[in-house]
């Protein structure tokens, strides 16, 4: 019996993939637990390996091309079994010399209809929380037929009426060359940029859009819209953390960064002030019981946001450690669902760029950030009215009006400042 394989989904936020690699071919015996392929995600590149053993009888996507979850990748069964069924090819490719990634291949063309045999097939829908990576198994038919009507689901045929388009203008990229939702949009997307004043003449790249980049605009357009921001700034005194950082950091062997020292002074804040630690979740506000800091990481494709979880039990020694281990693993790419998912506040901190006040994007659905500015030496007038010069650092955070009100936040801030100008308290 074949086993279609599709798309799985990785993370929470995924919504396609793409192969950066395959591992097998088609012909080669599979094994279960074999390394299958590289599935690039929005957050990290994971191993896939096989779920069942046979032999590859279908690659149904080259290395490199997007893919939406649920689509069909491949296809393990016996040498030889017939699987013409699960596999057609598009509108306008007949009579085409192509590749045959299997034994027998059917033709989806519009209006000729065929009748052939189907095998029986179990589709491989593989779903991977940050809680469970479980795999589980569903039965499907093959691609359906609109005799002689364009295939097209009733989404896109409704969408094509409304926006007054011929569908046979399409080409879709379903399966069997199914006209779906996102083939209607992009013939849009494109519609509209043809009616667009010309671009200005001269020298350009076009970058084209990993999947990372392509949910960083997703999610955080969305929260701009959806989530009513405001900010609130304090400035902080960093000159007691600065003298006590290298004397804790040779009594714990390992070197601790001020991001690390605002991290644990976040986590006992938000201990005191649990609105800040909460979601909204349209009929309630979802306060969460663990405290669990996401911290921005910078890598060359975008941002990524690693999670240390129980951040308020851990002591500084050890958040050092942690943040250091995710924080590599973030730019090599190797991070796991359970280390960049699940977050209930997040950190982003520019000030090793500089940078020295900025508002940040609060990370759906969480209900505020913090941006961290540099630490900096700035003159301090004293209540005696003395002038010093002290190394102060500027933090903004940014709010869900939703969930949280001006003084709540303000009172976050409050506490913080204590726990970072007294830093004995984070030792408690």
């Amino acid at each position: 019996m074949a086993e279609v394989i599709e798309m799985p989904r990785l993370s929470d936020t995924m919504t396609e993939g793409v192969i950066a690699r395959w591992h097998k071919k088609v012909g080669d015996s599979v094994k279960p637990g074999d390394l299958l392929a590289e599935i690039e995600t929005d957050k990290a590149t994971m191993e896939f390996e096989a779920p069942v053993g046979g032999v590859l009888l279908h690659i149904g996507v080259p290395e490199g091309q997007p893919v939406p979850i649920g689509q069909i990748i491949a296809i393990i069964g016996k040498a030889g079994e017939d699987i013409s069924a699960l596999v057609g090819k598009k509108p306008g490719e007949e009579g085409k010399d192509k590749p045959d990634h299997t034994k027998q291949e059917v033709s989806a063309v519009v209006g000729e209809k065929q009748t052939v045999a189907q095998p029986s097939v179990t589709s491989w829908a593989s779903t991977v929380s940050p809680s469970s990576q479980g795999r589980s198994l569903k039965s499907v038919s093959p691609p359906p037929t609109d005799g002689d009507r364009l295939k097209a689901s009733p989404l896109a045929r409704a969408i094509a009426r409304e926006k007054g388009i011929d569908l046979r203008e399409i080409t879709g990229t379903g399966e069997g060359g199914r006209i779906i939702r996102r083939d209607v949009e992009a013939h849009l997307t494109q519609a509209v940029r043809k009616e667009l004043p010309s671009a200005p003449e001269g020298a350009y790249t076009d970058r084209p859009l990993t999947q990372m980049r392509k949910t960083i605009a997703r999610r955080l357009t969305t929260s701009m819209q959806e989530a009513p921001h405001f900010y609130l700034t304090i400035s902080v005194s960093m000159e007691k953390i600065a003298q006590w950082r290298s004397h804790l950091s040779q009594l714990a062997g390992i070197k601790i960064s001020f991001n690390d020292f605002i991290l644990k002074a976040c986590s006992l804040a938000l201990r005191r002030h649990p609105l800040l630690n909460a979601s909204w979740v349209g009929e309630a506000i979802r306060i969460y019981h663990d405290i669990h800091i996401g911290f921005a990481v910078a890598i060359e494709e975008g941002l990524i946001v690693p999670v240390l979880r129980h951040a308020d039990r851990k002591g500084l020694a050890e958040i050092a450690q942690e943040t250091q281990v995710l924080a590599e693993k973030a730019r090599q790419r190797k991070l796991a669902p359970e280390e960049y998912t699940g977050s209930t506040f997040s950190v982003s901190n520019l000030g090793m760029f500089g940078i020295e006040e900025f508002t940040a994007v609060i990370n759906p659905p969480e209900a505020a950030i913090l941006a961290v500015g540099a630490i900096q030496p700035t003159p301090v007038v004293k209540e005696e009215g003395q002038v010093m010069v002290e190394r102060r650092m500027r933090l903004t955070l940014s709010c869900d009006h939703r969930v949280v009100d001006g003084a709540t936040g303000a009172q976050f801030l409050q506490t913080l400042k204590q726990l970072l100008e007294e830093p004995e308290r984070l030792l408690l």
